[in-house]
């Protein structure tokens, strides 16, 4: 694990952009109890994929089509919710970084980092639009 005074700025490149950070597996279940769609963001400190990823999720989120909440764990620093999330992922190997959207706490769209890592930001923003676009249903104004 990596001193946290490291992971905060991290840490919050998401939570600024509204996503809510769960630490903890009750936290995580909780959140995934929750009716709708969530889009599920496994962050990490690679800075070779997670530091294109986190701008692309920043970038897909001005999307007009939303999941209904937005929810972020940090792999390799809160390894329970890591370890619990990643189990909403149904037989998918872990990797970190990955985004996902689950409808009432089922997997329906995952992209790992073996696709994070050979997009650019603004490419994996494109990807996440068109599956919110796809598999979501909150509008915004």
């Amino acid at each position: 694990m990596y001193p946290e005074i490291m992971v905060i700025p991290m840490r919050e490149e998401l939570t600024r952009a509204g996503i809510k950070e769960v630490r903890t597996a009750e936290a995580v279940d909780a959140a995934l109890a929750t009716p709708g769609t969530t889009m599920l963001v496994v962050n990490s400190i690679c800075g070779c994929a997670a530091g294109k990823m986190r701008p692309g999720v920043r970038i897909a989120l001005q999307n007009k089509t939303l999941p209904d909440q937005a929810i972020t764990v940090f792999a390799g620093q809160d390894r329970e919710a890591t370890e619990r999330a990643r189990s909403y992922f149904e037989g998918h190997p872990p990797t970190s970084p990955a985004i996902a959207i689950l409808r009432d706490g089922k997997l329906v769209y995952l992209m790992q980092r073996s696709a994070i890592e050979t997009a650019t930001a603004p490419m994996i923003a494109q990807e996440l639009t068109r599956a919110m676009n796809e598999l979501c249903t909150k509008t915004t104004a």
